[in-house]
């Protein structure tokens, strides 16, 4: 099950309009400066991607647009083309009246052969009308056959300048998605060495768009595939599955499902860097195998707020974030997160 649900992208413009959404700071004597620098960087970049996607999905709907246009145009040129064709006829069949009735003799020769005046003035206004139906026929095809070729170079026009933005748009795309690559792996690689020396770095402070949201409880993360769920087994866990697994790329915003307090921060372990929190309700959440965190532990959260940057951390295949409901702050009294978060409004 996918949701496609995304943070509001605030601007809607070409990226070079893009303010940075994310600034960091550093929460304390603990926090490094790279590794803030790293962390901004992704979610710059994640934001900036984000936009670009959307600005290359308006592109292929504004394509949409014009290829029914175009194939309209299409069509219309088609009729143009039959009748042009038509028109044709009418000038090979005009120029055979012509030659049969003795349009094309010379007026001398007519008026040799002609057996009297009226005979001849007859024949004479049947060729100036014969040459007028052919001179008007000529024209209309010319001006048909003009019409046509404008319509087609507009259509043609069109098609290339569509083209020629798509692409732009599409190496745009490309060329944020390939540095967010190669950021969210640069912050794993610090991410990893903090876990593996079992030392937090310290909050690292990432200016945010504020909550998308009025609503008391959130999914943790804006998109998402479900993975492992609740209760599933498998070989890397001594014990059944304790959480619901959320794939999401490295560096994408966590966010606190409610308000509460944060009540851990850690680094090592099955679980890498976690983050933990007790809520109002007497529930705790934990966000585990991350790559930072932007809390500290006693501070006060609310619903819809980043509190870290998802990872893969501690005893983890591939980028993830790992979902804890519990009855208490440690390990072994989780619950069904799926079904928690429905009771309070929220489907995965």
């Amino acid at each position: 099950m996918r949701s496609t649900r995304r943070h509001p992208l605030i601007v809607p413009f070409l990226l070079c309009s893009l303010v940075g959404l994310v600034a960091a700071r550093p929460a304390d004597a603990r926090s490094d400066a790279t590794d803030v620098g790293t962390s901004a960087l992704v979610a710059r970049l994640y934001e900036e991607a984000a936009v670009a996607t959307q600005q290359y999905v308006a592109g292929q709907r504004e394509a949409d647009v014009v290829r029914e246009r175009a194939e309209h145009l299409e069509r219309l040129l088609d009729r143009e083309r039959a009748s042009i064709a038509l028109l044709h006829e009418d000038l090979g069949r005009i120029a055979r009246s012509q030659y049969r009735t003795g349009g094309g003799l010379p007026y001398t020769a007519q008026l040799l052969f002609a057996k009297d005046a009226d005979e001849l003035m007859r024949g004479q206004r049947a060729v100036w009308q014969a040459d007028l139906a052919l001179n008007n026929a000529v024209d209309k095809s010319r001006r048909a056959e003009r019409r046509l070729a404008r319509d087609e170079a507009k259509v043609a026009a069109e098609w290339e300048a569509l083209d020629r933005r798509n692409a732009q748009l599409a190496d745009l795309k490309s060329g944020i998605e390939e540095k967010l690559e190669q950021a969210r792996w640069t912050l794993q690689g610090e991410a990893n060495s903090s876990a593996a020396a079992g030392s937090c770095r310290g909050a690292v402070r990432l200016d945010q768009p504020e909550p998308e949201t009025t609503r008391a409880w959130v999914p943790p993360v804006a998109g998402y595939a479900l993975s492992a769920s609740f209760g599933s087994g498998g070989s890397r866990w001594a014990n059944l599955h304790t959480g619901q697994d959320f794939a999401v790329p490295i560096g994408t915003p966590v966010r606190a499902v409610g308000a509460g307090r944060v009540v851990r921060v850690s680094c090592g372990g099955a679980f890498g860097i976690e983050v933990v929190i007790e809520h109002d309700n007497g529930y705790y959440t934990q966000y585990a195998h991350l790559a930072a965190v932007t809390v500290d532990q006693g501070e006060r959260v609310g619903p819809g707020q980043w509190i870290a940057q998802s990872g893969t951390t501690g005893n983890s295949t591939g980028p993830h974030l790992h979902f804890e409901v519990r009855v208490t702050p440690e390990l072994g009294s989780g619950v069904d997160p799926v079904p928690w978060l429905a009771e309070r409004g929220v489907t995965l």
